[in-house]
């Protein structure tokens, strides 16, 4: 049992943003610097969509999409509990994905993804 109102862990869970994960965009670092990789940077809040590396001479943006909340086809776990709720969310997820991927094209960037399962 929460010990949280479904409003006040709403607003909990909202206010909490996600970055430099350890399974995902922390390995990918490493694997970069390991190859000798550079020129990207990380956090980029100036790029729309906030991809998880730029590489901006270079024009191309990296996003590592967790197999989870990206909605992976090979390794998606929908919880039972609340399951119309994480359905719904991961699909906006992926319509988003859908969306960032079109704009930074548009603009003159390319864009590549990686799943979490491939790294």
């Amino acid at each position: 049992m929460d010990v949280f109102s479904p409003k006040k862990r709403s607003t909990i869970m909202s206010a909490n943003r996600g970055s430099d994960n350890r399974s995902t965009e922390r390995r990918l670092r490493a694997m970069l610097v390991a190859s000798g990789i550079h020129g990207w940077r990380i956090d980029a809040k100036d790029i729309y969509g906030r991809p998880d590396f730029v590489f901006d001479q270079l024009k191309v943006t990296v996003f590592v999409d967790g197999c989870f909340w990206h909605g992976c086809s090979k390794c998606r776990n929908i919880p039972a509990s609340n399951r119309s709720f994480w359905e719904q969310k991961i699909t906006r997820n992926r319509v988003r994905d859908v969306a960032v991927t079109r704009r930074l094209k548009r603009e003159g960037w390319r864009v590549i993804r990686f799943w979490e399962h491939d790294l």
